[in-house]
């Protein structure tokens, strides 16, 4: 009985993962039939009431709904009104401006600058923005796109201002900020030696760290410190975001002591493209570049100010608050909606401050955000059905039941194949935070079963999500559209496919050995 029970549980995910890895099955129409399924088998199997299951599944769309997908939503916008105002190609020009050596441009625009638009965006943007801006600069497209996706392997966590960790945080009710911190300890290992892969990725060699690696170490230790220390005092939302705003400004700085590349072959080629580098460099002002970023700069401020750290207007803000109990079944807890000091609100306020300082009217912010709901409306579905269907699953027994035979497969050694299961949820929905609803409650049911850290089990599966975000279809498929290699998917996905494999060797490792020390 067990073993049907766990084959049974299974059901839902298994059709993700066939529908989306096989049948090729765009996610908005694939999960609803999980949750279907989901639904079936909790009220048959598992003899769930109809009022249980209804609720059960009205609290996970009211979770993707608020704050989910209003982030989500917030954030693209950020990026696509940057796009209407002229702001994102003057903040490319000053990121192209700043050296003629492909190492030091890939360091700076797909490692620093893919983690910002990671941590602002995500969905994409950090692997198609970034690896766009290259092969126009002249890097070969695959190693390009490769590279990029591998830069994508870290950031992914705390993307979107940290909404993986935040949703991973709110279904568990694990402590958001404990959550953060366990999982930038994890990801410790990774930031430092991602950008050494890049540069070895790009010069086709470790012969290609020759004369650039202290400017290489330097770049993941600047991305590191400051995002341990940021998750460590200010939660899950920044992390990221100021760990790739240290990076770009350290390489820069090392980069302008060093102007001058004694490794020709790694200089750009094309004459045309030096020009312009050099052309952009005396065009944008300061005072352009701070315009050009000012939604972002504001984001930061906003989100800094409403944090821990400034307790008056934390709490006065957070009590700005509705408390619902949405789930009529036993062990349900009231859901909060959190109305002003919440990403989403922030970041969409940021948006539309920053655009008017930019010169975008009215109509033209309206349009914006109509065009981006459009956008993203498929996304929403997908994570309201996949929200719902892990709700259902979890209050309904499905995830106890996958999470008992786990343990009795793995036993004492199942922390080390943590970061595996995160990566497989990845892979299947193509989202770090699908990831995280998907398999979340499992690691937190299996933590329990074994008498472990439930919240370092947590961060594993969101190392592990991460780290699945470089051999997701979907971000392959966003890197060849944007550097023109369509057709190239199988070939993207057998050279990142060793990286992703070392990256899930070694977050194993450490997750096995965190989960004895603690």
């Amino acid at each position: 009985m067990k073993l049907l029970a766990f084959v049974l549980a299974l059901l839902p995910i298994l059709w993700l993962m066939l529908a989306l890895g096989v049948l090729k099955k765009p996610a908005f129409k694939a999960c609803p039939i999980a949750l279907a399924a989901a639904i079936l088998l909790a009220l048959t199997y598992w003899k769930m009431p109809v009022k249980d299951c209804v609720t059960g599944g009205l609290e996970g769309v009211a979770m993707a709904i608020w704050p989910v997908s209003l982030v989500i939503i917030a954030a693209v916008f950020t990026y696509n009104l940057c796009i209407a105002t002229g702001s994102m190609e003057k903040i490319k020009k000053v990121l192209t401006g700043v050296s003629k050596d492909r190492r030091i441009l890939l360091l700076l625009i797909g490692w620093g600058f893919g983690g910002f638009l990671e941590g602002m965006a995500g969905f994409g943007t950090a692997v198609a923005i970034p690896a766009g801006i290259l092969c126009g600069l002249g890097f070969s497209p695959i190693p390009a796109t490769v590279a990029c996706l591998v830069a994508n392997a870290t950031p992914t966590a705390f993307g979107s201002v940290g909404i993986p960790t935040v949703t991973l945080a709110q279904l568990t009710e694990i402590s958001q900020g404990s959550l953060a911190w366990n999982t930038t300890v994890q990801l410790l290992p990774l930031i430092l030696i991602t950008p050494f892969v890049m540069v070895i990725i790009e010069g086709k060699s470790v012969r290609a760290l020759k004369g650039i690696w202290p400017i290489t170490l330097a770049s993941g230790i600047a991305f590191a410190v400051p995002e341990l220390l940021a998750a460590k005092f200010l939660g899950a939302e920044l992390p990221v975001i100021i760990g790739s705003v240290c990076s770009m400004a350290v390489t820069i700085l090392m980069a302008r002591k060093n102007p001058q590349s004694r490794e020709k072959e790694y200089l750009i080629g094309n004459k045309k493209q030096e020009e312009i580098c050099q052309e952009s460099e005396n065009r944008i002002t300061i005072a352009e570049a701070v315009k050009a970023c000012i939604p972002f700069i504001l984001i930061f401020v906003f989100l800094l100010l409403t944090s821990s750290m400034v307790p008056p207007l934390h709490d006065t803000l957070g009590k700005i608050k509705t408390v619902v109990q949405i789930y009529s079944g036993k062990g349900g807890t009231p859901y909060t909606f959190t109305w002003v000091a919440t990403p989403g609100v922030l970041i969409l306020l940021a948006a539309v401050i920053g655009g008017k300082i930019q010169g975008a009217d009215i109509s033209l912010i309206g349009q914006v955000f109509k065009d981006t709901c459009r956008q993203m409306w498929k996304t929403v579905v997908t994570i309201m059905s996949i929200m719902a269907m892990a709700k259902i699953m979890s209050h309904s027994g499905m995830i106890a039941e996958i999470a008992g035979m786990l343990v009795t497969l793995t036993g004492d050694f199942y922390p080390a194949a943590a970061p595996f299961v995160g990566a497989i949820g990845t892979f299947v929905t193509g989202s770090g935070t699908s990831a995280n609803v998907l398999f979340g409650g499992l690691q937190v049911e299996t933590a329990g079963s074994l008498g472990l850290d439930p919240c370092w089990l947590a961060g594993a599966n969101t190392v592990g999500a991460t780290i699945g975000k470089m051999i997701s279809p979907q971000s392959i498929a966003i890197g060849t559209a944007a550097t023109a290699t369509v057709g190239n998917e199988s070939k993207i996905l057998r050279k990142v496919m060793k990286y992703c494999a070392i990256f899930i060797v070694i977050a194993g490792c450490v997750a096995y050995a965190g989960s004895r020390m603690r």
